[in-house]
Formats: C-alpha cells, sequence, structure tokens
C-alpha cells in the first residue's frame, strides 16, 4: 500500500508540475522579435498577462489581494482577475465600461495572471488597437499596427449595405415565455451550435457562444417576460457572441438544451422552490418516501446471464428498502408502486407518488447490454434529463420501452425534445434535492456495495416525469455482467445495496430538513 501511495504522490507531483511548466511563444512586433511565456491547458495555450504588457510598454496595476491585473494602453484600460471568465474594458474618453465573459476562466500561476489566447486575442486586438495573429500551430503571434482605411464614404456605405444584405446569422430569433416553474428562453438557430457556457453573477446571465453571430436587432422586442428583465447582445468578434440577461428575484439555477430537429436552443431559468407559499408549512414535512420496483408482471426488464429476471431484482431490493426505512425511520412513511409481480404503468407510479405526497421518489432498476456476459459492470444514478450521452439514451429507450405493454402507448408520444424539455424543466425546483441525493448515494454506494460505481448521470426516463418531487433512477448493476447478477441476485448483494441506499436517505433526509429550517 505504501507502495503505490508513493507512486500515486509522484505521478501527481509530476502532473502539477508538467501542468505548470512554461514555454515561449515567439512574437513578431513590428520589426523586432520577443517573445511571451504560455502554458498549455486541455489543448489551448494561455499567455501571461504581464507580459503581454511589458511586451508592448503598457502600464500596469496588480491588486494582490484581489488578484485583479489592469493593463493601461492609450485609449482603453483592459482588467483581468485570476480564476475568472470576466474580462473589464474601459473607455477612457467616456469612461464607458464594457464587460465581457471567456468561455473560459483565466489561470493564476505563481501569482501571475494567464490568459486563454484564442478568446482574448480580439479584445486585445481592441485595446492596443493594434492587429494581433495568432499562429497555433506554429506558436507565432503577430503584431502589427492597424492599417488605416481611406476609402470614400460612398465605398464604404456601399460595402456596408452589400454585407447587410449577404449576411446569415446563425441566431436570428428570440422567444421568451413564462411557464409556472420558471421563464423559458427560446432562440432559433440554422446551424447546430455547441452547448454555450453560462454563468450568473449579480442578477446578470451571462450566455456565451462559440463560433455564432447573432442578430442583433432581435432585442429590439419586448423582453421583460417572467424572471427575464432585459437582453443585451454582443457579438464580440466573428466567431464568439455573447448575451447578457438582467434577472429579476427569485431565480434559482440555468440549463441550455438544443433540439435535434429545430436545432433551437433552449435556456431554462428556474424559480426557486419557496417552502412558504402554501399555508400549512407542514406540507413539506420529510414524511413520505415513494420506492418504486422498476418492470413487473407481462414485462419482465433486463434478462440477465443465467436467466435472472431484473423484474425479480428490482421487487425485492424494493421490499428490502422499505423494511430498513420503516425500522430506522418510523417517522417516514414507505409506500410502494408495487409489492408483488404485477404490471404497473409508468404514469400511474409517477401518480401513485404524487398522492402520497412523497418527500422522494426511487425507482430501482438493474442495467444490461446487447452483448450477454461482458466485462462491463456497474451502478448508476440517474437524474430526469434530456439524454446527455450516446449510453444514457440508450438506457433510457430500454427503459422507456415498457410502454409497449401498456394499454394506451400514445400517452408518450408527445414526451420529445421541447416538450420533454418543458417536462424536465417543471423538475427545475427540485432538481437541486435530486442531485444532492445522487451524491449522497453516490458516497454511500463506493463504501457499502461490491459493484463498482459509474456516477450519477442524466437521461429521459418516462416513469421520472409524473412524479412532482425530487425523483432519481438507479441501475444497481448490469445483469449482462456474470459478477453484477450473481452479486443482484444474492441476498447478501441485496441487503448490501438496500443499506446504502437507506444511509443516502438518513442523510438526505437531514440535509432536506436544514433546508426547510431556512425558510
Amino acid at each position: 500500500m505504501k507502495i503505490y501511495i508513493k507512486i500515486f504522490l509522484l505521478v501527481l507531483f509530476v502532473n502539477l508540475n508538467f501542468a505548470q511548466r512554461l514555454y515561449k511563444i515567439s512574437v513578431q512586433l513590428d520589426s523586432t522579435k520577443k517573445s511571451v511565456s504560455y502554458l498549455e491547458r486541455n489543448g489551448l495555450d494561455y499567455i501571461s498577462v504581464n507580459e503581454f504588457s511589458d511586451l508592448l510598454s503598457a502600464g500596469k496595476y496588480y491588486n494582490k489581494d484581489a488578484e485583479k491585473l489592469e493593463i493601461k494602453f492609450d485609449r482603453f484600460n483592459i482588467k483581468f482577475t485570476a480564476k475568472n471568465p470576466f474580462v473589464i474594458i474601459q473607455n477612457k474618453n467616456d469612461n464607458s465600461i464594457e464587460s465581457f465573459q471567456l468561455p473560459l476562466s483565466t489561470l493564476l500561476i505563481k501569482n501571475e495572471i494567464f490568459i486563454p489566447l484564442i478568446y482574448t486575442i480580439d479584445l486585445l486586438n481592441k485595446v492596443t488597437e493594434k492587429n494581433l495573429v495568432y499562429e497555433p500551430l506554429s506558436k507565432n503571434l503577430i503584431i502589427t499596427n492597424k492599417k488605416i482605411i481611406t476609402e470614400t464614404k460612398s465605398s464604404i456605405e456601399k460595402t456596408e449595405k452589400s454585407f447587410e444584405r449577404n449576411l446569415n446569422f446563425d441566431i436570428n430569433d428570440i422567444v421568451i415565455e413564462e411557464k409556472i416553474n420558471g421563464t423559458l428562453i427560446k432562440l432559433s438557430s440554422n446551424k447546430f451550435i455547441r452547448k454555450p457556457r453560462s454563468s450568473v453573477s449579480n442578477n446578470t446571465l451571462y450566455v456565451f457562444f462559440t463560433d455564432v453571430n447573432i442578430d442583433t436587432t432581435i432585442t429590439n422586442k419586448n423582453l421583460k417576460v417572467g424572471l427575464v428583465n432585459n437582453a443585451v447582445i454582443r457579438n464580440i468578434n466573428s466567431k464568439n457572441s455573447q448575451i447578457e440577461f438582467s434577472l429579476n428575484e427569485g431565480y434559482s439555477n440555468v440549463e441550455t438544451f438544443q433540439d435535434k430537429e429545430t436545432k433551437e436552443i433552449f435556456i431554462t431559468i428556474h424559480k426557486k422552490l419557496n417552502f412558504q407559499s402554501e399555508e400549512n408549512k407542514s406540507k413539506w414535512n420529510f414524511d413520505c418516501i415513494v420506492i418504486d420496483a422498476g418492470h413487473g408482471g407481462k414485462d419482465p426488464g433486463a434478462i440477465g446471464v443465467t436467466g435472472v429476471k431484473e423484474k425479480d431484482i428490482n421487487l425485492s431490493i424494493a421490499l428490502k428498502l422499505g423494511k430498513l426505512v420503516e425500522q430506522n425511520l418510523p417517522q417516514v412513511k414507505v409506500v410502494y408502486t408495487r409489492k408483488s409481480d404485477e404490471f404497473i404503468e409508468l404514469y400511474k407510479r409517477g401518480k401513485i407518488a404524487n398522492e402520497a405526497g412523497g418527500k422522494l421518489f426511487i425507482s430501482i432498476h438493474c442495467n444490461s447490454t446487447e452483448r450477454k456476459d461482458n466485462g462491463y459492470r456497474g451502478f448508476e444514478v440517474y437524474l430526469l434529463r434530456p439524454g446527455r450521452t450516446k449510453e444514457a439514451i440508450r438506457i433510457a429507450e430500454f427503459e422507456n420501452s415498457v410502454i409497449k405493454y401498456e394499454d394506451d402507448p400514445n400517452r408518450y408520444e408527445k414526451l420529445t425534445d421541447e416538450n420533454f424539455i418543458l417536462v424536465s424543466m417543471a423538475h427545475s425546483q427540485f432538481m437541486r434535492y435530486s442531485e444532492t441525493f445522487s451524491d449522497l448515494l453516490n458516497q454511500s454506494w463506493k463504501t457499502e456495495v461490491d459493484i463498482p460505481s459509474l456516477g450519477v448521470k442524466q437521461a429521459g426516463f418516462y416513469v421520472l416525469v409524473g412524479a412532482s418531487m425530487p425523483s432519481v433512477l438507479i441501475e444497481t448493476g448490469f445483469l449482462s455482467n456474470r459478477k453484477d447478477e450473481a452479486y443482484l441476485a444474492s441476498s447478501k448483494g441485496q441487503n448490501e445495496i438496500a443499506k446504502s441506499i437507506l444511509t443516502a436517505i438518513i442523510k438526505y433526509k437531514e440535509f432536506y430538513e436544514k433546508e426547510i429550517g431556512k425558510f
């Protein structure tokens, strides 16, 4: 063990030193050759702001306590903050201030701030009033004075009109709608867009797009809707854009999605869960959990290597868990969606949970792969969200395929893309609580269960849609793996799994009651 620890520490030491190793970018400044220090992180080059300012003989001021560096040029000052994505530019002529959000935070290495060059080069062009061109492959930075354009007014007007006529904006419309659980922003796009980065600061939501050009006229209409008070669009350059949404009080978190068919970008701004919205505050007491044993009856679920049926494993674990809850948390009522080998439609499971006044919904399942008896194994806990990965989509499709056994499968037809986003938005008030329980379960699982954890994930499960409460779906292991299957089918394994889930429930109850007590 000591040898492994030493090896781990050595590898960690080497990695940390390698991550902070500095190299030199060659700089062609007019006719002079110079250099500036840089380091590489995740394929991006970060340069030293301090050395860059010295390169151009610019004035500078560094606040060590605030870890801020301000560089002073003839007409502009630019301010960078360590480990922060926001950049401030001051125009000295009128003292106006502009704020820009980079898609990545700056770095702080040995009390020096390093900035991602590819994302800041246009801002540096603006404040230096020079022309900076960076060649990342050859690590060359060329800095020249900007050429003075002496075109006539008529030729300039002609060019501008031509440009306006031929421009195709990537995002060309915006619609904001108020929903019961928050505010939905729809951005019409004519191409698939990489998921934008976002952050909230001082009641302003900053959404940063890479390689996207936005039509600034789309904000001319009234955008004061729901949690949104106003919106401002900034096309930083031809490749990067930013939308700043001023927010009203009462928001919690923000998420973004893109519809695979329409290419629309959806931004959901969620309302805070208000525990004081009901006259009877006891409504929020943690007094009931709902345990859902997946599949059942005519729906066997996954079939293991030796023929073990998922529906039987799920029910056995659910009953053992319920018994442990009743023994250890007698003040908490346990409600089962099924207590025997019967088929319960997906929508009815959520209905049972809601009618019982559940404060936590736990759906228990087993995973499987198409090829049996392979080495892939592990535990996963899922939150309700449109599928983020091919594997998450595959698992959701399998679990959702239960509807083929139902009397009216058509009831789920509309739960796709935009409508599914709206459904998951309705769960947004509970998402923080679902995430907390998932994290607690993941922690207890790692120490109490012999099946390895694959972590917390997201997918679009119909069974979680109807439960208006914090909800998770647990994939306890892979029946397609002999080792997982044997463990899941054993009393020892089922007891350890039930105990692990109980540990998470007890810790979650403590967290939940502290949260309630704040209001």
